[in-house]
């Protein structure tokens, strides 16, 4: 079975439900992960929380997920970060956070991290995000692009998805570096037109994949929407059917998971695509990031 290491940062979730709020959990690399493994697929997530409660009822969920938790650290003061999402008619979403003092932005100073480093090593695929940089410090930002190195040196594949917040950052300029050089140590890449507008001002997705490509990125999807995502061959692959979303939380992380989950398995790209868009489409039809499996 391939084995999948994601690195990141998990928060807990609150969604609306009827008149009040739902607690979760969810975070763009955990939703994939999840995926992942609801997919078949080994995944093992590599991320701190704390020793409170709430962490240890996220532990307990993500392993009733199927997801390998070993390299889920612990803090020894802090705890998991909080956001809350609101939706508007169309089912577009807006978050709140409470993250500044998460456990995961202290992950590469937790006991245990450089074991969970050396295990990572050895995984058919490692993947994370432009978030997963933006809340580590510089050091643990070279720590994970050398992560990425290794890997692929012993012929495993790295995937990276330039997910942007501008919130996290000083600046675009630093948010273009970070997203540079992790372009620059993967195979896989997964942009998002909106996010690579926001970060560039570019707004052209052939423009956006030469980008990534001329950086070393060999396989790179730009995720467009509702349109589809353009893919490798520079056609435009729209989903397989045409649906209204009542929340788009998670898209694009679905979108990573039923793609990555085909590729793992030996799909051409053109039907992990496919693949990519079923599970997106299947989750905007239902509540939150991670809805549960019906």
């Amino acid at each position: 079975m391939p084995r999948a290491v994601l690195i990141g940062e998990a928060m807990l979730e609150l969604s609306r439900a009827d008149a009040g709020w739902k607690l979760g959990y969810g975070g763009d690399t955990l939703n994939t992960a999840i995926h992942l493994a609801r997919g078949g697929i080994d995944t093992a997530y590599l991320t701190a929380l704390g020793s409170d409660p709430f962490s240890a009822q996220m532990r307990s969920a993500w392993q009733a997920e199927g997801l390998d938790c070993t390299a889920v650290l612990t803090h020894p003061s802090r705890q998991a970060g909080l956001y809350a999402i609101t939706t508007d008619a169309e089912g577009e979403r807006t978050f709140t956070y409470w993250r500044s003092d998460s456990a995961a932005r202290a992950l590469f100073d937790c006991p245990g991290i450089e074991s969970a480093l050396a295990a990572a090593e050895g995984a058919d695929m490692v993947a994370y995000s432009l978030i997963t940089l933006a809340i580590l410090p510089a050091a643990a930002r070279d720590a994970v692009f050398a992560l990425c190195e290794r890997v692929r040196a012993r012929g495993g594949t790295v995937a990276f998805d330039g997910n942007y917040r501008p919130q996290l950052w000083s600046g675009s300029h630093e948010a273009r570096g970070a997203r540079d050089a992790a372009i620059a140590c993967a195979d896989i890449g997964l942009p998002t037109l909106e996010d690579e507008s926001a970060l560039s001002g570019e707004s052209d997705a052939q423009a956006v994949a030469a980008h990534w490509r001329a950086l070393g990125c060999g396989e790179v999807i730009v995720k467009l929407g509702a349109q589809g995502c353009l893919a490798p061959g520079g056609q435009i692959v729209p989903p397989p059917q045409v649906l209204k979303p009542i929340d788009t939380s998670g898209a694009g992380d679905a979108f990573n998971g039923g793609y990555l989950t085909a590729r793992l398995r030996g799909s051409a790209v053109a039907e992990a695509i496919l693949a990519g868009h079923r599970q997106a489409g299947w989750v905007v039809s239902r509540r939150g990031a991670i809805p549960p499996l019906d």
